[in-house]
């Protein structure tokens, strides 16, 4: 168990300042990726899919190194299912995952609803729906979509902009995050 990041803050007072309506100063992504480098300098993702069936959960990095093994387990347990496609994840979006995870001192695995799309299930999406980006950073392997029983879309989408590592969408009416690491901005309610 860790007791301080970077900072110098506890971990303890980190969480209390999410659980206010209103946080004055998030952390940046390097500060929350220290809050994972406090627990023994590992990183661990911990994931289920309704849609497979299929569980992971797994430490990915020690030491500064990802593990290689785990990467291919995390590509393929984060493929289009629709399509059965694999595409390489871009591994700071699983970090932000990771250390939203960590933030909010879950115990309880995401469940994956998106990660990489192709782009025929992102056309066909977009067909279905408004909200689907035409050029969508999941069909580049760098975005996914989570949702967590225990904390509410509010305090996944907080924790997850508190990385200042990539975009961070809500959608309340559908009860899932947005997590992506392309550029730095929030939206949604």
């Amino acid at each position: 168990m860790m007791n301080e990041n970077s900072t110098g803050m506890t971990r303890r007072a980190l969480l209390g300042a999410f659980a206010a309506t209103t946080v004055a100063a998030a952390p940046t992504f390097s500060n929350a990726a220290g809050l994972l480098r406090g627990a023994g300098d590992i990183r661990r993702i911990r994931m289920y899919s309704g849609r497979t069936g299929e569980r992971i959960d797994m430490i990915y990095w020690i030491e500064g190194q990802y593990i290689q093994d785990a990467v291919k387990e995390v590509n393929h347990f984060m493929r289009d299912w629709r399509t059965d496609g694999v595409k390489s994840m871009d591994l700071r979006t699983v970090d932000i995952m990771a250390a939203a995870h960590n933030l909010m001192d879950a115990t309880e695995p995401y469940m994956l609803l998106s990660g990489y799309r192709s782009p025929q299930t992102n056309a066909m999406l977009r067909s279905r729906s408004r909200g689907v980006a035409k050029n969508s950073l999941h069909m580049k392997g760098q975005a996914a979509d989570l949702r967590l029983s225990t904390r509410s879309v509010s305090q996944m989408a907080r924790a997850a902009a508190a990385c200042r590592g990539g975009g961070v969408g809500r959608y309340s009416g559908s009860n899932f995050v947005h997590m992506d690491c392309g550029v730095v901005r929030t939206w949604g309610s």
